[in-house]
């Protein structure tokens, strides 16, 4: 009996059904229902996951993946006076899903809150919120990480005493091309910018070595379009997205937008920041009294944001969220509801319908993918 092509390939579907599913790591606070990040199977394909692992390790609150998939590095945030911040590094396992500890290093001084690893996986990057430092650190081939080559220390102040009243570096983001490093810092509202030499993981301050925003505002994240022409920050106090035309490490604002709907007042408390993969819109979670994902257009001449919408995040205190790889879902980390919530994401449109799925962990806080090959 002969079967054609399309009876061929039905029969290939049923026997060996594609499983579009990847590896999402989630960075937890220490809690009576967590106790370090949690390694989950999920389907794109339909939202179901599963959980695979779990490595006991404190508070890793951010947590990053090195361009081959292979080492997992996360932020300890804890404090003693200065000489109490970690960050550690794993190896990660992908056929069974399973984080093994390598080593960990200081991470140049308090509670750090954000780690990145560079475009070629020879550097880790680590923001110190308490101390207002960064530090770079060698990654060994191992993927063992190194004592820090370098640390510096932001100076200054900012207008809301009792949120400034000391610099607390937020994040730290690589330019595309992995040549420069931009650093916000909530406590004195700027974004600090520095050439990066990839081969010797020094610093210098660019010719232009800061941008200033506005008194009160605390930068928070910093994420660049996928074109590379602009760069978009998310101030934390102020509660506003900040769009900058963006050329080889130089800054220049062009817009300044809420992330509340008009006539809000509540507390912003705003979080996190993503692009979807076509450049076609930008979201921000808030916090504070809104508990919402900020969804905006943005204009391909300009790259100005419009407000499309607000979408509750269904649970309490959204301070990080992400995409799937297909960017058919959007994860929703609700710190204080100790669960994710998954969201469907409409492409045409950016906007969330809620998909009535969720995964059930204590403070969810990072949310990163690897995906297997």
């Amino acid at each position: 009996m002969k079967l054609s092509i399309f009876s061929m390939l039905l029969v290939w579907v049923v026997l060996f059904p594609v499983r579009n599913e990847n590896y999402l790591i989630v960075g937890t606070y220490d809690s009576v229902k967590s106790e370090g990040i949690y390694v989950y199977k999920f389907n794109s394909s339909d939202a179901s996951y599963k959980e695979v692992s779990h490595f006991k390790t404190s508070n890793p609150s951010f947590v990053t993946v090195s361009p081959n998939g292979k080492f997992v590095y996360a932020v300890n945030e804890i404090a003693k006076d200065g000489n109490g911040g970690e960050v550690s590094a794993f190896a990660f396992n992908k056929e069974t899903g399973i984080l093994s500890f390598i080593n960990k290093q200081f991470s140049g001084g308090d509670h750090p809150c954000y780690v990145e690893i560079d475009k070629r996986g020879k550097w880790v990057i680590v923001a110190n919120y308490t101390s207002g430092s960064l530090a770079v650190l060698p990654v060994n081939r191992d993927g063992s990480l190194g004592t820090a080559s370098t640390i510096i220390t932001d100076h200054g102040s900012g207008k809301i005493k009792e949120r400034q009243n000391e610099p607390h570096v937020h994040c730290t983001k690589l330019s595309d091309d992995n040549r420069w490093l931009f650093v916000t810092d909530l406590g004195i509202d700027k974004v600090m910018i520095y050439a990066f030499d990839a081969a010797t993981g020094k610093l210098t301050p660019a010719k232009k070595p800061f941008a200033v925003s506005p008194p009160g505002s605390g930068p928070r994240h910093f994420i660049f379009s996928p074109n590379n022409k602009y760069a978009y920050l998310v101030a934390e106090l102020s509660g506003t997205v900040e769009t900058y035309a963006y050329n080889n490490g130089s800054l220049k604002q062009v817009q300044r937008i809420s992330t509340l709907p008009k006539n809000d007042t509540v507390f912003a408390g705003s979080a996190d920041i993503h692009i979807s993969g076509d450049g076609k819109f930008l979201y921000a979670s808030n916090r504070g009294g809104s508990n919402t994902i900020a969804i905006f257009k943005i204009n391909p001449g300009n790259g100005t944001l419009s407000v499309i919408g607000h979408q509750s995040t269904l649970g309490m205190a959204p301070r990080n969220f992400n995409f799937d790889p297909t960017e058919n879902f959007l994860l929703v980390g609700n710190q204080n509801s100790d669960e994710i919530v998954i969201f469907k994401r409409i492409k045409q449109t950016g906007l969330l319908t809620d998909t009535g799925k969720r995964i059930n962990v204590g403070k969810p806080v990072c949310l990163k993918w690897i995906i297997p090959e």
